[in-house]
């Protein structure tokens, strides 16, 4: 049996762009995306913690070192500069592998570097 897990989250970041007029996605530095074993156009699902919203978007590439987290096309919508989101990644995880199975969670501070990462939720 598959078990649909958390595989990494990036915790609390701050968005620092919101793109409208870009075909979607969301930008992240490439130091979060590695941290968080990020694979560029991997699905992710974006909580904004200042409004409740829950979008499905995909990882696009931002610089490295640039601290960018920037909702892109209609995912712009639902976010303000400034906003906090958590970026949720999701594994298929086989029950015999759950006992060993540990998620990345990055925390961030308010200008998205990296504070700690942990292999536990």
């Amino acid at each position: 049996m598959m078990f649909e897990m958390l595989y990494s989250k990036i915790h609390r970041a701050t968005v620092t762009d919101a793109n409208l007029n870009y075909v979607g996605s969301i930008t992240i530095d490439r130091d979060l995306i590695d941290a968080a074993n990020l694979k560029i156009g991997q699905k992710v699902d974006v909580v904004n913690i200042n409004n409740g919203e829950r979008i499905s978007t995909y990882v696009i590439e931002g610089k490295r070192g640039s601290n960018i987290v920037c909702l892109n096309g209609a995912a712009a919508r639902k976010v303000q500069i400034g906003d906090k989101v958590i970026i949720i990644s999701y594994v298929m995880v086989d029950e015999k592998e759950l006992s060993d199975f540990k998620p990345y969670v990055i925390l961030v501070d308010e200008k998205n570097c990296i504070v700690k990462k942990e292999e536990s939720i």
